[in-house]
C-alpha cells in the first residue's frame, strides 16, 4: 500500500467518523460526569465562553438539522486538524542542511563512483 493510498484512506474514515458516526454517539454523561453530578461538584459549573460561538456545543451555529449540524462540526473539526497539523508538519520536516547546498556537494552516496560524461 503507497503512502498515497494510505492517508486518503486515513481521511475518508475519519471524516465517515466525524461526520456520520458521530451522530450516534451516547448523550447520556460518562463516568467523570456522574460522579460530578452525584458528589454535588457539578452545581458549581458554568457555561463556556465560547458556546456561543460558530461551532460551539458541538455544532454549527445556524443549521437547524440536529444531525446535519454535528455531522459538519466534526467534518469541520477534522479538516481544522489536519490543515493545522499539516503545517506543523510541514513547518518543521527535516529540509537539507543549507551549508551542504550552499558548498554544492555531490549528493550520491559515498560508495558511487562518479561517472563522466
Amino acid at each position: 500500500m503507497t503512502t498515497k493510498r494510505f492517508l486518503a484512506g486515513f481521511l475518508l474514515v475519519s471524516l465517515v467518523l466525524a461526520g456520520f458516526v458521530s451522530y450516534y454517539a451516547s448523550s447520556h454523561p460518562d463516568g467523570l460526569e456522574k460522579i460530578a453530578a452525584d458528589k454535588g461538584i457539578s452545581a458549581k459549573e458554568k457555561d463556556h465562553s465560547l458556546k456561543d460561538s460558530p461551532l460551539g456545543d458541538y455544532g454549527v451555529k445556524g443549521v437547524g438539522n440536529a444531525r446535519l449540524s454535528g455531522g459538519l462540526s466534526g467534518v469541520i473539526g477534522v479538516g481544522a486538524v489536519l490543515l493545522v497539523g499539516g503545517g506543523l508538519f510541514w513547518g518543521v520536516r527535516r529540509r537539507g542542511t543549507e551549508p551542504e547546498q550552499a558548498a554544492g556537494r555531490d549528493e550520491r552516496a559515498p560508495s558511487e563512483p562518479a561517472r563522466k560524461g
